[in-house]
């Protein structure tokens, strides 16, 4: 089986064409592929189907064998993989996700993507839709307890559950100690993604996640967007925001509340996988 790695701000995932290899355990295919011993080693895996409401449709799951209704990272790397394998002939198309179809933009330099730019849709502040058990309208700056330590949480939905806590320094022992406590929450019916942010200006921010699925990565895309939902909702940052992660940075819009999510996608390697 032909594949290609790719990584969107050091998010990594394994793209293959699922019309000309057939797969038919998708969780236990990402779970093989994505190990990062026995496999290739990946955050996730994104198969091309064809469908008939959208140019293609991403399917996607985590490394952990999970199905995810979307990735941000990863479908800035699906648009790069269909673009560039011809599987699309053109730089505006529509991709059919779990989260509804979005729509995308390339932007080209000598023939070369410097820029996919992906309309992320609106931000679900419900937290039925998140979900998260609450008698609260909204779950904005609630507070919730880890063994003892007081943390202030904000949750939303932009395909998959996000969780937002502000800290004044990122700091990696916090993320990975709170990180995989907070994603497991018993208010948190389906998990949640857990985003720890740190304001520098109006206009900039750091992001770091930890992911449900696939444990700490280098950068969440749906996680960099809720971020920045949150922190306009709350008058923090301006509608347009760069965002720097561990592996790199994006730039997000908001425009009459609809999320616009820019940056690139790398090709890493391709090769042959086998599959057994």
């Amino acid at each position: 089986m032909k594949f290609w790695k790719l990584h969107g701000a050091g998010n990594d995932f394994i793209a293959v064409d699922g019309e000309q290899y057939i797969i038919n355990d998708y969780s236990r295919f990402a779970k093989h592929v994505c190990h990062r011993r026995f496999g290739i080693g990946a955050d996730g895996i994104l198969v091309y189907k064809k469908t008939e409401d959208a140019d293609a449709q991403m399917v996607y799951y985590n490394s952990d064998g999970s199905i995810a209704n979307m990735c941000g990272n990863g479908i800035r790397c699906f648009a790069k993989f269909i673009y560039d394998n011809k599987l699309v002939n053109k730089t505006e198309f529509k991709v059919r996700t779990l989260d509804g179809i979005k729509n995308i933009n390339i932007d080209l330099k000598d023939d070369e993507i410097r820029n996919i730019r992906v309309d992320m849709g609106k931000a679900n502040f419900n937290p039925k839709a998140v979900p998260v058990i609450t008698n609260r309208d909204i779950f904005i700056n609630e507070k919730i307890y880890i063994e003892g330590t007081p943390i202030n949480i904000s949750s939303i939905l932009i395909g998959v559950p996000h969780s937002v806590i502000f800290v004044d320094e990122i700091d990696k022992d916090f993320i990975f100690k709170y990180g995989p406590k907070i994603e497991k929450l018993d208010i948190f019916p389906q998990k949640t993604n857990v985003n720890f942010v740190q304001i520098i200006d109006e206009h900039n921010i750091k992001v770091f996640t930890w992911e449900r699925g696939c444990g700490y990565t280098l950068a969440c895309g749906t996680g960099i967007c809720s971020s920045v939902i949150i922190s306009k909702y709350l008058g923090i940052v301006s509608d347009k925001v760069n965002v720097e992660s561990e592996g790199g940075k994006l730039f997000i819009e908001i425009l009459d509340d609809v999320v616009y999510m820019n940056g690139t996608a790398v090709k890493i390697c391709e090769g042959l996988l086998e599959v057994k």
